[in-house]
């Protein structure tokens, strides 16, 4: 892959990749920081990711793992805050249902959350999902029915939208 098919494929897959993953950790800033990063990396290996099938899931699933790394830094080195330092900056969604959908997506088990995120919003195939999770497309299946029932109960309890995971 040379320099100007990798900038297409960035230019492609930012946006889209960056909303995935901020769909599945709940924080624009991580997810934005995240799949930057996943790229830089993607760069560094673009010659494996040229014989990739799918190398916008292999940044996607890079990105990922780096937020989940550092959740885990985080939360091993926590300690109490600095008041000197202002709270984490979150920038406001376009979309009042989308800031509830994210909203309710913190609030399934992450393995539910993952499935609905690359079924629904990545547009992923269900066996596709299983190949990227690394389960059987059964386990994706029955996630993606349990944090369906989930969300739409989040959605009509905290939000008063009936049906409200249409878009999901």
């Amino acid at each position: 892959m040379d320099e100007s098919e990798f900038d297409q494929f960035y230019a492609a897959s930012f946006r889209r990749v960056t909303a995935q993953v901020y769909a599945m950790i709940g924080d624009l800033d991580e997810a934005t920081d995240c799949v930057q990063e996943a790229f830089a990396r993607a760069w560094a290996h673009r010659r494996r990711l040229e014989r990739a099938e799918y190398p916008e899931a292999w940044v996607r699933t890079t990105a990922h793992r780096l937020a989940i790394s550092r959740w885990r830094r985080r939360k091993v080195a926590s300690r109490p805050a600095d008041r000197a330092l202002s709270a984490p900056l979150h920038a406001p969604a376009v979309d009042e249902s989308y800031v509830a959908l994210i909203a309710a997506l913190e609030k399934i088990p992450e393995a539910q959350r993952q499935a609905l995120v690359l079924h629904h919003i990545a547009d992923l195939p269900v066996h596709q999902v299983a190949a990227e999770v690394g389960v059987p497309e059964g386990t994706i299946k029955a996630r993606l029915s349990r944090g369906r029932t989930a969300l739409a109960a989040l959605l009509a309890d905290d939000n008063g939208l009936q049906g409200g995971v249409s878009h999901v």
